[in-house]
Order: structure tokens, then C-alpha cells, then sequence
């Protein structure tokens, strides 16, 4: 595949992990990857904050990275995400990614100690330079007490292989600053409220965690944004924001598990420390969900 072709919905996957053995359960993930191409997703994104990915040993990442690209089989790019305390150990992650076959990373930085707007640029342009593929750069400081900072983005995409930038903290604003700066970064939105408005400022698509729950609900709010039919979308958007309300209460991993299992995908539980949802929580999510698609049907 070309570099700089990203764009559209790619879902956050879930690491769906087998209890009593810890394996990677391979099937349910193959066969969920496979429904979302179906189902028009623009490419699939395994080992993000959804898919629990800081709980997750080497080889538990390794068995999902090779699923999803078999279930992938070229027909949509895979972009797995990278998260490390040192550049070397991100390095050697995205260097195996690599020869496995993906498209891209999407890389975290892990912190103890606050780092610096210039430390931050060394570790980025330290791991871009010595490997090959995109790097997608993102931005959640709420969680990963990162700030990639407008400045920040502005000087790492100056690299060959940074070309995208997904944005999780809400603030149209830094995203107009980036994109009055430049043309060589491509934003996604990572935030379930405003995907068409940063489609409508420029960006190239929405790096969704609801994609994963409703995928043909979410491929169609791009569909929309690409018709220019900007009040349907918009109306889709508030009914798709109820996903995401959900997630919010529950937390992405426990939430997104629970309404797979609904759906149908025996995806198993949130992974240790998280704890289960229990009866009730799951009995709600499953009529929350159920009234959204009856909504979004209505809508249609």
C-alpha cells in the first residue's frame, strides 16, 4: 500500500483474551476484523487504549498483530499501536510490526517523569528515524499525561514518515493552527463528539472506538461528510454520540467488550486489573444499545 493514503473510519479493536489460558482467542478477533472490512471500514487498528493494550504481554501483542493482518489480507491497512517508556524499546516493537507487515503505528509515549516539549520531539524523531513505516502521531494527555502540543506536531511533521495526527483532546482550535501551518500532517479525530467537524476543517477521517460496535452507522457518517450532506451527518453524529456516552460511563475497554459480547462476539472479559461489568451494567448496555440502532434505523 502508498504511504499518505489513511483516511476514513478505522475502528479501535478490543484484544479479545481467553480467560483460563491467556491466548489471544485468534478466532473471534479474525472473524471481527473480517465483519468490519465487510462492513466498509477504511482500515483496523489493534493495541489502543481499547484494546487494553498496557495489559498485554509481548507475545498476547504479537499473536493479535498477526491476526488482524491475516484477517486484513491487504484489502484495508492495519495500524497497530505502540506504547514505551524508551525510544529503543518502541524501536524494536515497530521494527518486528514491520516484517509482520503492517501499514503504520499509532505511538504512545509512556511517562514517569514530565517530559519536555524538546524531549518529547528527540523520543518521536528518534523512533521515525530508525524505522520505515507511518507513524500516526497521538494526542490523549488526559490519559497519557503527554501534551503533543500544536508547536510539537508542527516541528515532527517535518519527518518523512509522520504524516498523521490523531487528536483526542477535543480542541478545534489546535487543530486549525496545525492545519493553517501546513499540509504535511493528516488529522484524524479521535473524539466521538466532533468527527465531522475536523472532517469539515480538513481532516481525513475519525480513528473510532464506536466503529467497533456500529461500523456500517459510522463508515456512513463519513459517507456523508464526503457528499457534503453536512446537516444529515450531523444528525447521525448525535445519535452515534450515545455509543460514546456509554464508553464514558464504563470506561472504552469494559464498555466495548460488553457490547461486542451483546452483538454477539464472544470477546470475553476486560482484562486484570479492570473488573467485569456485571448483570446490570451489561442489561443496560444492551437495551442503550439497542435503542441507538433503532434510532439511527429511524433516521435513516
Amino acid at each position: 500500500m502508498e504511504r499518505e493514503k489513511l483516511k476514513g473510519i478505522i475502528p479501535y479493536l478490543i484484544s479479545p483474551i481467553i480467560e483460563k489460558t491467556e491466548e489471544v482467542n485468534k478466532k473471534v478477533l479474525y472473524n471481527l476484523s473480517k465483519d468490519l472490512i465487510k462492513k466498509g471500514v477504511h482500515g483496523l487498528s489493534p493495541l489502543g487504549s481499547a484494546g487494553e493494550v498496557h495489559y498485554l504481554n509481548w507475545q498476547q501483542k504479537k499473536d493479535i498483530v498477526t491476526t488482524v493482518l491475516e484477517a486484513a489480507d491487504n484489502e484495508v491497512p492495519v495500524i497497530a499501536g505502540v506504547t514505551a517508556f524508551t525510544p529503543q524499546e518502541a524501536i524494536e516493537q515497530i521494527r518486528y510490526y514491520e516484517k509482520l507487515g503492517v501499514y503504520g503505528v499509532v505511538l504512545n509515549i509512556n511517562t514517569y517523569f514530565q517530559l519536555t516539549s524538546n524531549e518529547i520531539i528527540q523520543f518521536v524523531r528518534k523512533v521515525s528515524t530508525s524505522i520505515s513505516c507511518e507513524v500516526v502521531l497521538y494526542n490523549n494527555p488526559k490519559f497519557s499525561k503527554i501534551d503533543l502540543t500544536p508547536d510539537i506536531v508542527l516541528e515532527l511533521s517535518k519527518e518523512k514518515n509522520i504524516n498523521y495526527f490523531k487528536d483526542a483532546t477535543g480542541e478545534t482550535s489546535r487543530l486549525l493552527t496545525i492545519l493553517n501551518k501546513t499540509n504535511d500532517i493528516h488529522i484524524f479525530s479521535a473524539s466521538a463528539h466532533i468527527p465531522l467537524t475536523v472532517m469539515e476543517l480538513g481532516g481525513v477521517g475519525w480513528m473510532a472506538g464506536p466503529a467497533c460496535v456500529i461500523p456500517e452507522e459510522s463508515v456512513r457518517l463519513y459517507n456523508l461528510f464526503c457528499e457534503k450532506k453536512w446537516q444529515e451527518g450531523m444528525e447521525l453524529q448525535k445519535h452515534i454520540w450515545g455509543i460514546n456516552e456509554i464508553f464514558k460511563k464504563y470506561t472504552p475497554a469494559k464498555s466495548m467488550k460488553a457490547s461486542l459480547n451483546v452483538l454477539g462476539y464472544d470477546v470475553g472479559y476486560p482484562l486484570h486489573p479492570l473488573s467485569p461489568l456485571n448483570e446490570v451494567d451489561m442489561q443496560t448496555i444492551h437495551e442503550e444499545i439497542n435503542k441507538i440502532k433503532k434510532e439511527i434505523f429511524q433516521h435513516k
